[in-house]
This record gives C-alpha cells, sequence and structure tokens, in this order.
C-alpha cells in the first residue's frame, strides 16, 4: 500500500516540474549569460595552433589527392568514352 503513495506523490512532483516551471530571476540569468570577460582559466592556449594547421592542411591535402585522382579518373574517362 505505501509503494502506490509514494509512486502517486513521485508522479505529482514529475509532473509539476515538467509543466510548472518555477520563478525564474531573468535579469540574473542575463547578467550571468551575458559577461564578457576573458577569463585565462577557459582560453584555448592551443587556437593558433589548430587554426593554422587547418589552413594549411585543407590547402595542400585537396591539392594532393585531386591531382592524383585526375590523372586516374581522367585516364578511366577516356577509356569508357572509347568503350561506349
Amino acid at each position: 500500500m505505501g509503494r502506490g503513495r509514494q509512486k502517486a506523490k513521485n508522479t505529482k512532483v514529475a509532473r509539476e516540474l515538467k509543466y510548472f516551471s518555477p520563478n525564474t530571476d531573468l535579469n540574473a540569468l542575463e547578467r550571468e549569460i551575458g559577461t564578457n570577460n576573458d577569463d585565462p582559466q577557459y582560453e584555448d592556449k592551443w587556437a593558433d595552433l589548430y587554426e593554422d594547421d587547418a589552413e594549411g592542411g585543407t590547402t595542400e591535402t585537396p591539392a594532393a589527392e585531386n591531382s592524383g585522382e585526375s590523372d586516374s579518373s581522367d585516364s578511366g574517362s577516356d577509356g569508357s568514352s572509347s568503350g561506349d
């Protein structure tokens, strides 16, 4: 019998939390989110290195792959054209 009451209480609490939100201090939330303090603790010290790698890697890798793929795909397309 006691388990049924406890389940009913838990259901009631869950329903209240789901459908009835508590009063939120929106001004405090805005102050917390809107701060523009650059905290060195959260600064990405490796950001410059990753940007350089991304720029250099994307520039070099596709050029090397495309030049190799172009040669093989051109010869493959020539062979399929002559076959038709």
